[in-house]
């Protein structure tokens, strides 16, 4: 064969190698997309269940801090994380479900805006659907929480292999469309830890991350009612629960247009949960 035939066929190698490479990449993103719109329709048939956990005086099953042997060990503290890192006046937003293209967009605009921090709870194919948002979100110095793959708000009754599962191939899942940056939290789906969840997410350096203030966005129930909750529940405590992903979010950043200039006038300053 000559010369030429041998480039020729090089060539045409090296092409039909990308092409497999463009086809494999096309088709991870193809199946992140369809798991990603099972897991909205699941979001909002249950999203509703199983939400008292991750709040003040929630499920009794998630409090416990004994150490479960068959598990590795906590690196951080396994407790339910929902104070501030600033000790003055301060809330902590935390926006779940997402990302989403149409609405994390306009909500990091608004972050953007008003100076403020927040913390996006990623369920995992999401984020390996929309790895820019990812980028975007550490980027412009906000946190990554996991918030699991298949958003199980029942993950508290399934097997601990389960529960396991479901954490560590979303932090695996957020890992490599963030490019390996710190996953600072885990927010259990719902709010159904156990304390074995707890255990796995602190063996991985997770804070488990609850909430004070819930004014029911993920419901819809209009950007008044969730203004005037978060308004009237920030002296329960400073950690906010919001969505920016599983449904049509136009009301929480309706919300957030006046909540962010609100909470700047009232004197809060825009923290974090604490991570240590």
């Amino acid at each position: 064969m000559n010369n030429d035939a041998n480039n020729d066929t090089h060539s045409a190698g090296n092409g039909d190698g990308r092409r497999v490479g463009t086809v494999r990449r096309m088709v991870v993103i193809a199946a992140a997309l369809a798991l990603s719109a099972t897991v909205a329709f699941a979001v909002l048939v249950d999203e509703s269940a199983g939400r008292s956990a991750g709040a003040v005086g929630g499920k009794t099953a998630g409090a416990s801090t004994t150490i479960d042997s068959a598990l590795p060990a906590p690196t951080v503290d396994m407790a339910i994380v929902r104070e501030s890192e600033d000790d003055g006046k301060a809330v902590n937003l935390t926006l779940d479900d997402g990302p989403d293209p149409r609405w994390t967009p306009k909500v990091l605009e608004l972050l953007k805006r008003y100076k403020a921090k927040a913390v996006f709870c990623l369920i995992g194919p999401n984020a390996v659907a929309h790895p820019d948002l990812v980028r975007r979100i550490v980027a412009e110095g906000h946190r990554l929480c996991d918030h699991s793959v298949r958003h199980d708000v029942a993950m508290d009754k399934k097997p601990v292999s389960y529960q396991e599962k479901e954490i560590l191939d979303a932090k695996r899942m957020i890992d490599e469309a963030s490019g390996g940056e710190r996953i600072w939290y885990y927010r259990a789906p719902g709010g159904a830890f156990t304390p074995q969840s707890r255990q796995i997410a602190a063996a991985c350096g997770m804070r488990n991350l609850g909430w004070n203030v819930d004014p029911g966005d993920f419901r819809q129930p209009g950007a008044d009612t969730i203004v005037r909750t978060v308004q009237e529940q920030l002296s329960a405590g400073p950690t906010v629960l919001l969505h920016d992903g599983g449904g049509n979010r136009a009301q929480t950043v309706e919300a957030l247009q006046r909540l962010l200039p609100w909470l700047a006038d009232q004197g809060y300053a825009f923290s974090f949960p604490k991570a240590g």
